[in-house]
Parts: structure tokens; sequence; C-alpha cells
């Protein structure tokens, strides 16, 4: 059975965010993946980078340590998906703080003579499952930076066969219809995937 980790952050349980992050966690599981489903703001995360990992950052024989069970879980997994807003045109403090703490070298990459490589070969998809206030417009004049590191950091890290961005912008005049054709858009995607 394949295994799908996905990772959740937003704050508010009766948000348009929290609803999409229902339903990919329930429509994976009817289409038969095992979810680890890992909420952030739940768990407690501590987004937090110490500086104590921050010395062992390099150090590929410790600096695991302190988060040794989401990189677990992050190695345990077929599928990667994030869902989350974006504010500011950028991920959630909580989201950063993972990435910080979590994607580190000898996780997520290795760092030979200045080169990346990749090191989660066992992730064969990921996803973002997002929501923005911003128009489409608006997120492309300012460069769309969630996104673009989404398809290019994430991508470079991880170079799974299968990779979807799906967003929703425009959070600030959504309808209720719009709500629901984001979570059909949703579901359709992760009956997909």
């Amino acid at each position: 059975m394949a295994r799908a980790f996905v990772v959740f952050a937003h704050p508010v349980p009766e948000s348009l965010n929290a609803a999409a992050h229902q339903v990919v966690v329930d429509t994976l599981t009817e289409r038969g993946w095992e979810v680890d489903d890992c909420d952030l703001y739940a768990e407690g995360f501590d987004p937090v980078l110490s500086r104590q990992e921050r010395e062992n950052y390099h150090d590929t024989t410790i600096n695991c340590g302190p988060v040794q069970p989401y990189v677990d879980r992050l190695r345990a997994a077929d599928a990667f998906i994030l869902c989350h807003p974006i504010w500011n045109f950028g991920y959630p403090a909580i989201l950063k703080g993972f990435f910080d703490r979590v994607m580190l070298p000898g996780v997520a990459f290795d760092l030979q003579d200045g080169k990346i490589s990749a090191c989660l070969n066992n992730i064969r998809k990921i996803a973002a499952v997002t929501t923005y206030g911003a128009t489409p417009m608006r997120a492309f004049l300012a460069g769309d930076p969630p996104k673009r590191l989404f398809k290019r950091a994430v991508w470079g890290t991880i170079r799974p066969e299968k990779m979807r961005y799906i967003a929703q912008y425009d959070m600030n005049n959504i309808t209720p219809a719009g709500c629901t054709a984001y979570l059909a858009r949703v579901k359709r995607e992760m009956e997909a995937f």
C-alpha cells in the first residue's frame, strides 16, 4: 500500500484550507492510500530553528536528531502533499520552519562540492493544495514566490514523477459556489493522484 505524508499548516479549522485538507485526506484514504496526516498546529510543531540546530545543520550524523520523527515520516512516504494558505506571498511561519528544520542535508538533499543532489527518492508524487488572498494577476505580478519555490526548490530536492499545484486565488472575493468548486477540484485532483 502506498503511503502519503500530508502536511497541513493552517490554524483555523473552519477555513477553506482546512476543508481542502480534509478532502485530500478523505479522498486519498478512499483511493487506498495509507495517509500519515500531519497537522503542524495540532502537533505543536516548533518552527524555530535553534542555534544548536543551525550549528549542526551540515553534520548529517546528528542534524536530524531534534526532528527525527518528522524525518522518519518523510522517508516512509511515497507521496508528499502540502495543504496550506499563502500569506504575504509566502508560506505560514510554521510551514517555513518545517522546511528549515526537517528538509536537511542528508534528508532532503546531499551537498557535495557545492552541488545539490536529491535524497528523497522514495517520494514519487508531490502536491500543494493552497489558498491565496491575492488574485492570479496580483500573484503573477509579485512573481508568485510560493509557487516558484514549490515547483523549483521542493521539486529540486525530491524529483517526483508527478507534481500538482492546486491553488485557489482571490480568497478575498470567493463565493460559496467558488468554495464548492475548489473543493470539487481538489477531490478530482486527489482521485487522479
